[in-house]
């Protein structure tokens, strides 16, 4: 329940109809977070910025209220051009405020559209309306706004590990006196070490992602509350406009946020659908490196700031509890990333439409795997949109050589820091199974080849009815790709299980999410 007497005399105000020159609906709506009042009108939103300075957000003054509003404005046109309408002075004559410039100018709000709170992801999720169809929309849009988003010499520069270090020992820092009330000691210890000790051995992934230009001018608070679908589109609002470091930053920090936040809901596998499309999308496989981390660094920053709450005087006594509790799973979670996984290797093997890319995507639910399909693979080195169909320089041995290899690097990288991935391709040579087994012997790692199948006549009209897939296979080809299958080795067949798609899959998942 709102406590009113505990609230700025500005925001009283802005709770009666009175204060706005349109209409309204009643009752007017407050929401708060650490450091803002957001009040919900009927057709507009406003939203203030508490005056607050918590070191790396300061809000504490008209002025850097005025310029963060116009920052918040200017920046969410990237992905919520639609929303985002204004910046308004709020004046105060005697003890009342006004919308506008007449007397004092005492603040400043953001004024936007309003838009149904059950559009907000988060909401969505909540009553059950959220599907792998929305997760894999939401993948795209995010690695389209990636792809658009800024980068430079000097948003670049904010990827150095030294940068990421000063950024992680603030949060440490500033969450502290939290110890013994919301975290543990040993959570706190061993969630710190594990960053340190991430950012000193792996100190190259850093330089390399710098150098691949993937630290770019991101949202910076890539939750399901902060995106929504209005007017049929998916919206990715709120982002970060009062720190540059929490904006200049990987992309893999973004996609984090994401990850994190579905499976903080306790939905694994569509954390796992978004992170599978998103990397697909964007071909960025190898950022998946540094993903662990960021994990554990959004997690730690939901933790983070929902605690800030635990302290702000105008939170009721029911609100501060449950914020106790969602920081103390924040807390939990941030530790429980920094867990050690073992790697392992699941080849599926099999002719066009067999069923091996629909097998992968859901092993990689069950699992939480690493899906890499060499269609995907093959058109990203070969420059061209997923969905385009490739030409015969495609499709020479040459490009095929390259997308296997590429497959395999890329597995044996991510395998290497605990990932489960999933090589999805033909592998209808010995050549091109052998360098995997061989990977997998040597670096001693579970490793499963699994043989799809399907009777020769659903394998022609799968292939006649795929549509919207990045595969170019049609059935002309499946009787060369019987003629040049070669059988497994001996040694092979060791790992082989056969499938049959046809059949419920199921039982194939379950074997490998036990093992």
């Amino acid at each position: 329940m709102l406590n009113e007497a505990n609230l700025p005399a500005l925001i009283q105000q802005m709770l009666s109809p009175e204060f706005y020159p349109h209409l309204v609906t009643v009752p007017i709506q407050l929401m708060q977070t650490h450091a803002s009042y957001v009040l919900l009108t009927g057709d507009f939103a406003y939203k203030l910025k508490k005056p607050v300075n918590f070191g790396f957000l300061d809000y504490s003054t008209v002025d850097k209220r005025q310029h963060f509003c116009e920052e918040e404005l200017r920046l969410n046109q990237r992905g919520a051009k639609e929303l985002y309408l204004a910046v308004l002075s709020i004046a105060r004559q005697n003890d009342r405020y006004r919308l506008g410039n007449d007397g004092e100018i005492v603040d400043y709000a953001v004024k936007m559209v309003q838009f149904p709170q059950s559009n907000l992801l988060s909401n969505m999720f909540e009553v059950g309306t959220i599907g792998n169809r929305d997760i894999e929309e939401m993948a795209r849009v995010v690695a389209e706004f990636h792809d658009r988003a800024q980068t430079n010499e000097y948003i670049s520069s904010f990827g150095a590990v030294e940068g990421i270090r000063a950024s992680t020992k603030d949060n440490y820092r500033q969450t502290e006196k939290y110890i013994g009330r919301v975290q543990t000691p040993q959570q706190f210890n061993q969630t710190k070490i594990y960053t340190d000790r991430f950012l000193d051995d792996r100190a190259q992934l850093f330089l390399d992602r710098i150098d691949g230009g993937f630290i770019r001018e991101c949202h910076g608070d890539l939750h399901l509350g902060n995106i929504c679908r209005w007017q049929d589109k998916i919206l990715l609002f709120d982002c970060i406009e009062f720190n540059e470091s929490f904006r200049f930053v990987d992309t893999m920090y973004d996609v984090a946020f994401a990850v994190m936040d579905l499976e903080a809901r306790g939905r694994k596998d569509l954390a796992n659908r978004f992170l599978n499309t998103y990397a697909e999308q964007t071909g960025d496989w190898a950022g998946l490196q540094v993903l662990p981390l960021y994990l554990s660094r959004q997690a730690y920053v939901r933790a983070k700031v929902t605690s800030f709450l635990l302290d702000d005087p105008g939170i009721s006594t029911a609100d501060r509890t449950a914020a106790a509790q969602t920081a103390e799973n924040y807390y939990h979670q941030a530790w429980d990333y920094t867990r050690q996984r073992q790697g392992r290797l699941i080849m599926l093997s099999g002719r066009s439409g067999s069923g091996k890319s629909t097998l992968g995507k859901q092993i990689a639910q069950q699992v939480g795997g690493i899906q890499l399909r060499s269609d995907a693979v093959r058109k990203h080195l070969g420059k061209i949109p997923l969905l385009s169909k490739g030409d015969d320089s495609l499709y020479t041995p040459e490009m095929t050589d390259r997308t296997y290899q590429q497959v395999l690097e890329l597995g044996n990288k991510l395998a290497a820091q605990g990932w489960t991935v999933i090589l999805d391709a033909k592998y209808d040579r010995q050549s091109l199974r052998s360098p995997v087994v061989d990977l997998a012997a040597d670096c001693g790692l579970f490793f499963q080849i699994l043989h799809c199948t399907a009777p020769e006549n659903v394998l022609r009209d799968r292939l006649i009815q795929r549509t919207g897939d990045i595969a170019d296979a049609t059935v002309d080809l499946l009787a060369s790709q019987t003629a040049a299958w070669e059988d497994f080795t001996p040694a092979e067949r060791a790992y082989v299980t056969t499938v049959d798609t046809t059949q419920d899959l199921s039982i194939s998942i379950g074997q490998i999410r036990d093992c």
